[in-house]
């Protein structure tokens, strides 16, 4: 054998995420760095997941069933039906691509997976987006080698599991978490105030109902300075660009925007939910705002997110039942009282910021697992899948862009 050195052996490791953005989108970032590092990846979601935007192209996506259990029992059983079917199917990958490591982002899509790596002794790590430990992730804390958590405090978190415990932060878009080093827009105090309004991909009604009207109860100094870019539903749109016109605010309102980075780097201000991607995202990027939690989610997890950005002075709060025009503008005004005022909370948010949260994760995820491996990807079966296509490979579906 020559002395010439040799390539760095690269690891298996699976991701497994539930199927919403807030889930998959850290999932996306991890995917990123450990192929960076020479690693081999693959995902388990559902049918769901296997479609959300911004899958990176070297991604296998294994569709597995996954048992939803709600208040009804007479759906349990089926429920846990689904759950052992995608158990058995997670296994059988787990021969074939033989990960050193499993990494579950939580949602009940990963829970059969994750029972499956748990059983068959693979190391597992869970990460947590929320500030509240979601379900999946409470029952299976036991059984993993490690909890990745987004924030320093983590409610329903016991305390006989912070020995495992280790604070990385939330991974966000490679595109977004460049932002981080531009300075805040330059904002005088006769200058546009830019404000960005979302609501998640289908935009919140409650914003395209309150937002309008809240702004132009702005002082009128104030309010002849904005310039809105706001994320609706379809079938808002007229109504709410017809509003904006009747306040004689200029506002761009679309359904979606592909730019949205670029959107979030002009913005002086954020309105929106508080998801665990939209806090990780601003408080990378150094944005303030005020934050409406969604008043349905599960163990009220929005409202713990905002939590460590409000009390850095990065962003207030306000609940949905209190969520009306004068309140909305009662704290702009008070946050963009003085140009300094919006740039201050813009460094209070960015202060909150990990901005090596994927790498810390993927430093995490590297310290378990055996010896490293030199295979290529084995798909169930080891049959090949070009690219683009869809196939049925035994029992789980691989989705390939």
């Amino acid at each position: 054998m020559s002395g010439a050195a040799q390539p760095r052996a690269g690891k298996h490791f699976v991701l497994a995420a539930g199927g919403t953005g807030g889930h998959l989108i850290p999932a996306f970032a991890l995917a990123v760095e450990l192929e960076r590092r020479g690693h081999h990846v693959a995902l388990i979601t559902d049918e769901r997941g296997a479609q959300i935007p911004g899958k990176p192209d070297f991604l296998t996506a294994h569709v597995l069933p996954a048992g939803r259990f709600g208040k009804n029992p007479l759906r349990w059983f089926a429920g846990l039906r689904a759950v052992l079917e995608g158990r058995s199917m997670a296994l059988r990958l787990f021969e074939s691509f033989a990960p050193t490591a499993v990494v579950g982002f939580g949602g009940y899509p990963a829970f059969p997976a994750l029972l499956a790596s748990t059983s068959a002794g693979i190391p597992t790590v869970i990460h947590e987006q929320n500030a509240v430990l979601g379900r999946v992730n409470r029952l299976l804390a036991g059984r993993v080698q490690a909890i990745a958590t987004s924030y320093p405090d983590v409610e329903r978190l016991k305390a006989k599991y912070l020995g495992k415990v280790d604070l990385v932060g939330n991974p966000v878009r490679p595109e977004v978490l460049a932002l981080r080093d531009e300075d805040f827009p330059p904002l005088t105090e006769d200058g546009i105030l830019r404000v960005l309004v979302t609501g998640g991909s289908q935009g919140a009604r409650v914003l395209s109902e309150v937002v309008p009207d809240g702004l132009a109860m702005l002082q009128p100094a104030l309010r002849q300075r904005l310039q809105v870019t706001q994320q609706c539903r379809a079938e808002d749109l007229d109504r709410v660009r017809e509003r904006y016109r009747s306040h004689d605010i200029p506002a761009e309102l679309g359904t979606y925007f592909e730019d949205m980075e670029a959107r979030l780097a002009d913005a002086h201000l954020f309105i929106g939910r508080a998801g665990a991607s939209t806090i990780a995202e601003l408080t990378a990027v150094g944005r303030p705002a005020i934050l409406i939690p969604l008043p349905i989610a599960t163990d009220d997890h929005q409202a713990a997110n905002t939590r460590e950005m409000v009390k850095a002075g990065g962003a207030r709060m306000i609940r949905q039942d209190r969520f009306i025009p004068k309140e909305l503008a009662k704290q702009i005004q008070a946050m963009a009282q003085a140009p300094h005022s919006l740039a201050n909370a813009a460094h209070a948010a960015w202060n909150c910021g990990r901005p090596k949260a994927a790498k810390d994760l993927a430093d995490l995820v590297e310290s378990f697992g055996g010896a490293e491996m030199m295979d290529v990807i084995r798909v169930m079966g080891d049959v090949p899948a070009e690219a683009g296509a869809r196939q049925v490979t035994g029992s789980a579906r691989e989705v390939q862009e």
